[in-house]
């Protein structure tokens, strides 16, 4: 089946998950199927040293919904998503971790939920972590809660449905994937939080540790800080003749973060 047009791209970043990426995406052309809207599904390979470009260059093969992206070295989970949207072309974006202990059968109840906000962030619910993954994220929650003034439940939930729109205020830069729900929310877009399903890992290993979760998150803050105290809102305008094209009718917006409902 062909992707003409799509209307949503599902964005994976992939390392070195050879063994999970046939099961992803079976899973995720199930989960999209059932929407009955056009789709793609982006798979990001990170410079995998083991056989995971050559899983999704057969996924590829066996659907034309399925492209591959190749990174010639590692350069780690928010560059490999940020590569992800430039090769996509939906007006919505959904992703998730190619662990599959994202469920992509929460995707569609995401993306309908997009008729009434910009971006739907999912919170893990029965988390299926260690208790110094769940310890680290507590921690981590609660500064960023401190600092930037936006409670963001489970920033680091992978699994995330939202308008391409909302890619103008934010910016390429490692870390993204941690905080892509509180600078979408802070650049003026309605963000609302959801509970989804959380699995067990069956295959492959955990890339990220305490050391590169954690503390590197937090010494992100000061960054995150500075850019919110600096960034430009969208704002209302008036012009003479016919309006840009690119102008927004609403441009400013209330910022917020809204919990599962």
């Amino acid at each position: 089946m062909t992707a003409l047009n799509p209307e949503i791209s599902v964005v994976v970043p992939v390392y070195n998950e050879e063994e999970n990426v046939p099961r992803l995406a079976r899973e995720v052309l199930e989960a999209l199927g059932a929407l009955g809207r056009p789709f793609e599904l982006v798979l990001v390979d990170d410079a995998s040293t083991d056989k995971t470009w050559q899983r999704i260059q057969e996924a590829a093969a066996s659907d034309a919904r399925i492209h591959g992206v190749k990174h010639q070295r590692n350069c780690g989970q928010s560059a490999a998503l940020w590569t992800g949207f430039q090769h996509s072309t939906g007006s919505i974006i959904a992703t998730l971790d190619g662990d599959l202990q994202n469920d992509p059968a929460d995707l569609p109840s995401m993306i309908r939920q997009l008729s009434e906000v910009d971006f739907v962030s999912g919170t893990r619910k029965n988390r299926a972590d260690t208790w110094v993954r769940k310890a680290s994220s507590r921690v981590a929650r609660s500064a960023r809660k401190a600092c930037l003034k936006i409670d963001v439940h489970d920033s680091g939930c992978a699994i995330r449905a939202f308008h391409r729109k909302v890619l103008g205020v934010v910016f390429p830069f490692n870390g993204l994937h941690r905080f892509m729900p509180i600078l979408v929310a802070s650049g003026g877009f309605n963000v609302r939080q959801v509970p989804v399903n959380h699995r067990p890992r069956i295959a492959g290993i955990s890339k990220y540790g305490v050391g590169n979760r954690l503390w590197r998150g937090i010494l992100d803050l000061f960054g995150v800080a500075w850019f919110q105290k600096r960034q430009l809102k969208p704002v209302d305008v008036s012009c003479t003749g016919t309006p840009s094209p690119n102008s927004r009718k609403e441009a400013t917006r209330e910022s917020s973060a809204t919990t599962p409902r």
